[in-house]
């Protein structure tokens, strides 16, 4: 390669590298808002029941702006007041308000908000909080004011749960009653009521599923996003479609809302990158709305404390929609809804799946063709941390070790093939070169050739795609693995994110270890494969160095993923210089004879 094309290549390279800390950070970099004492929790105002330090988000202290769609609202009264009642489970801690009466956040107990990504740093001591900050409860009831009414319910505790309670000016009642389950489950039983001597018919009804949000201060919003379910097929909706990015990096006009189902919704569920909140029923609604709105801009202050600080959250907000309901006076209507709220754990969602006969465990967002491979890769390092008390460093190690001694045989042959292949250029060439006037036919000599020799074009290629289907399956399973998260190893404080073990001065860039290390085996090990065979030498110098993109798209990767790949590369490089040359024994063309001159008839005189 000349020392133009190099020059290019690290141009590029270093381009890709620092175009968001320098042009979005520091050039384009979003306005602050100012502080506020008219903060998000409503936990403060007067007529509250517990303190406010309980529904606080610790996200942002902000107030929340102008929303980017119109988020429909309660309706509430400008005096209302808020009462709050809350429920605790060994697993959860529940808060329920007047204000919609529904399920405002909540806690996860055993999952801390934040974990260190770097080895010495002090844990979190804040738990998750799912649903906050968020404009509306989950299960509030939006749509005719002949069911929504002013949006105030009573809230008592009951011998298993909390009842929340309204009654419109038209008559009806709305009665919601909340039972805390195992496995992070609640169930809610919905009874509505015509107690009017008049007919009551009212819109389709809208029930708030719940707020996809950030999961800390951190949480850039890539991993948020909403799935629903019509019972064969689950539907994601990922961040990524509502930035409406052309070739995922050009930045195009937002969307701000989405829509589907026909009458075939099972499921909706709205998730950040490791916890979900879904809501279930026996009954398939009509159809799921999905709303995205920002979240307050840090201050200035913020961002100098913490330059990490994600300068752009925003928020998911779903809902169900139902058919209407006529109530002829005295009618009721009841129906029965299951929420989950808690980890995206394989094993606990399975259970759910299996004993509700739905397909929740689909919110790990591990896809349908590579799901069997990432369910697969995820029960055996489970199984390898439990049964051989590996920490999940290791045990992703083990994993990487069988899978290449399993796919030992394809490799080996891989790699005999490519060497034969290489040896036989020079007779190749020559058919190419014998037969260039008639391509068809050098075709066909070649393929000859290439039979005799019981070699393959496809030879270096297949044992690659066939294990394709693994690796990309192992990229879903650490993505959503909550297992990895807080999971240290070596200098690695937590495998599912980057190895950032500092910051480069001046331009805030991370500086992370094991995609450096990944790239440098990935550059050997293609130093050490032989070039296809009729390659153009210019190609094959720059498939030399095609390993450097590979580490700029994976750089910022969990440190689980760079580490299968880096020994996955490792132990590449020990097969290759273990398998050893094949014997090559070419069928040689047969070589072109001189031409014979021709004898003279007739005898000599």
């Amino acid at each position: 390669m000349d020392r133009k094309s190099i020059i290019i290549l690290v141009l590029c390279f270093a381009a890709l590298v620092l175009w968001k800390p320098l042009v979005m950070d520091k050039l384009y970099p979003p306005k602050p808002v100012p502080q506020s004492t008219n903060t998000l929790s409503a936990a403060t105002q007067a007529g509250t029941n517990v303190a406010a330090n309980t529904v606080q988000p610790s996200v942002v202290a902000a107030p929340i702006p102008a929303t980017n769609a119109a988020l429909p609202g309660l309706g509430l009264p400008d005096d209302a007041k808020e009462e709050l009642i809350e429920l605790q489970t060994p697993d959860a801690h529940y808060t329920f308000t007047s204000h919609g009466g529904g399920l405002k956040s909540v806690k996860l107990l055993r999952y801390k908000e934040d974990v260190p990504s770097k080895r010495g740093q002090k844990a979190s001591q804040e738990p998750v909080i799912l649903n906050v900050p968020s404009r509306l409860p989950a299960l509030a009831l939006l749509g005719a004011e002949a069911l929504q009414g002013n949006g105030l319910y009573t809230l008592k505790r009951t011998e298993n749960g909390v009842q929340a309670e309204t009654t419109t000016s038209n008559g009806v009642s709305v009665v919601k009653e909340f039972v805390p389950g195992s496995n992070y489950l609640l169930g809610v039983s919905i009874k509505i009521r015509n107690g009017s001597g008049q007919p009551v018919v009212t819109l389709p009804q809208e029930w708030v599923t719940g707020t996809a949000t950030p999961l800390n201060v951190h949480d850039d919003g890539s991993n948020l996003g909403v799935m629903w379910s019509d019972g064969a097929d689950a539907k994601n909706v990922p961040a990524s479609w509502f930035a409406n990015a052309t070739l995922g990096c050009i930045p195009g006009a937002p969307r701000l809302e989405y829509s589907g189902g026909e009458s075939n919704v099972l499921w909706a569920a709205v998730y950040n990158q490791f916890f979900a909140l879904a809501v279930m029923d026996k009954q398939p609604a009509q159809q799921i709305v999905v709303r995205r709105f920002d979240l307050p801009v840090p201050t200035a202050e913020q961002i100098s404390a913490d330059s990490r600080i994600n300068k752009k959250p925003y928020a998911y907000q779903a809902s169900v929609i139902f058919p209407a309901l006529n109530l002829a006076p005295g009618q009721s209507f009841e129906k029965q809804l299951t929420v989950f709220a808690g980890p995206k754990e394989y094993r606990t969602l399975a259970a759910i799946a299996g004993g509700a006969k739905n397909d929740i465990d689909a919110v790990m967002a591990f896809g349908a063709f590579f799901g069997f491979f990432s369910k697969a890769l995820l029960l055996s390092m489970n199984w390898l941390h439990h049964a051989l008390n590996l920490s999940y460093g290791w045990a992703i190690i083990a994993i990487t070790i069988i899978i290449k001694v399993l796919f030992w045989p394809l490799t080996r042959a891989s790699t005999r093939s490519m060497k034969r292949m290489a040896a036989l250029q020079p007779q190749m060439k020559a058919i190419q070169q014998k037969y260039k006037d008639d391509p068809a036919k050098m075709n066909r000599k070649t393929m000859e050739f290439m039979k005799e020799n019981k070699v393959s074009p496809l030879g270096g290629c297949l044992p690659m795609l066939l294990q394709m289907p693994v690796f990309i399956g192992f990229f879903y399973m650490i993505r959503s693995a909550i297992e990895l998260r807080g999971a240290s190893f070596l200098w690695v404080a937590d495998l599912s994110r980057p190895d950032t073990l500092f910051l480069i001065p001046g331009i805030g860039f991370p500086f992370n270890l094991l995609p450096l290390i990944m790239g440098a085996t990935m550059l050997w090990q293609a130093h050490l494969t032989p070039p296809s065979p009729g390659m153009d030498p210019m190609q094959a110098k720059i498939m030399k160095y095609m390993p450097l993109m590979f580490m700029v798209f994976l750089y910022n990767f969990s440190a689980g993923l760079t580490l299968y790949w880096t020994v996955q590369n490792l132990l590449t490089i020990l097969q290759t210089k273990l398998t050893k040359d094949a014997p090559v024994q070419a069928a040689l063309p047969a070589p072109a004879q001189p031409p014979q001159k021709k004898k003279k008839e007739g005898r000599q005189v």
